[in-house]
């Protein structure tokens, strides 16, 4: 059923970006190419199809400009219900299943290296984000194209006869991330995935190292700085799948409400996903959101410049 859903929801999304093209249009946007290059003008980039390099569980086609620093501090508070949540833990608030700090800078406009560390199994994370493919507006190019390469390793966790040797504790994420603006309130990507973890995580029997993984997001702009935001994601894992009681797996989805302070941008989300890096949310969530396992959380993005002709410009 998850799967049907997922393929269903990817159909959609496809149809919807294509249907958006009719041969008039399409015809329009030729001739809007070739205008430009017997012009000698060039097609402008679309711009702010998300407000962060992150929406809720994943990254976004944004990447961070050269010479510029995204702070991010990501929290994940506990669950709201259920056994480990009520009144006891004041709804969750008393406890943290994740903690994320992160700093993204970049290399140039289009590509950034990323550090981070999170609370859930003690992972670092390295990665490196490039935008290949920009939307543009006058529709020649209908979609933005950004890749995210990512490894992860669990350098603290606690029980070492876990990890034989030094390699058993990498993890790996590569990611195509692909969105498009469809209008100035309404942005979709779809991020297909593969994750490949050379101690499987959790430490199951019967637990794969790597499989594939689909993303859907989206975002939609309700006033001038704030947006509603969904996150999801769907692990195609025979072994999640099929494992059931305590040991079942869910699919991580996300809802939050996004706004924008000038160099902020503040997201307030429910998740029933625990962990917060890519490796490990998308292995690892085990928390129903019918049973109330799910948790407030918020994300803190924080740009710096440390661009000197900006400075001197403004």
């Amino acid at each position: 059923m998850k799967k049907l859903i997922s393929l269903a929801a990817c159909a959609v999304i496809s149809t919807a970006v294509w249907a958006q093209t009719t041969p008039a249009q399409s015809k329009t946007a030729a001739d809007s190419l070739l205008n430009s290059m017997d012009s000698g003008t060039k097609a402008e980039p679309v711009i702010a199809t998300f407000k962060s390099t992150r929406l809720i569980l994943g990254a976004t086609t944004e990447t961070v400009k050269k010479n510029n620093l995204n702070f991010l501090v990501i929290h994940r508070f506990g669950d709201i219900g259920g056994s480990e949540g009520g009144g006891k833990t004041l709804f969750g608030l008393d406890n943290s299943s994740d903690i994320y700090i992160g700093f993204e800078y970049g290399l140039s406009d289009n590509l950034d290296i990323d550090f981070g560390r999170s609370k859930f199994a003690q992972q670092v994370d390295l990665g490196l984000k490039y935008a290949i493919i920009h939307q543009t507006s006058d529709n020649a190019t209908p979609f933005a194209v950004t890749l995210l390469g990512k490894a992860g390793i669990k350098a603290y966790h606690a029980d070492q006869g876990e990890f034989p040797t030094f390699t058993d504790r990498f993890a790996y994420v590569a990611q195509a991330i692909i969105a498009r603006k469809f209008s100035a309130n309404f942005s979709l990507q779809l991020t297909p995935t593969y994750v490949r973890d050379n101690s499987p995580f959790p430490f199951l029997a019967g637990n794969e190292r790597s499989f594939f993984a689909m993303g859907i997001a989206g975002r939609l702009k309700v006033t001038k700085r704030m947006g509603i935001v969904v996150d999801y994601a769907h692990p195609f894992s025979s072994f999640r799948s099929n494992a059931t009681g305590d040991n079942a797996f869910y699919d991580p989805l996300g809802i939050g409400i996004e706004i924008e302070t000038g160099g902020h941008v503040f997201t307030i989300v429910f998740s029933n996903a625990k962990a917060i890096s890519e490796t490990s949310y998308l292995s690892a969530s085990q928390s129903d959101w019918g049973k109330g396992q799910f948790r407030l959380g918020f994300t803190i993005s924080r740009m710096f410049s440390f661009n000197k002709k900006a400075k001197k410009a403004y």
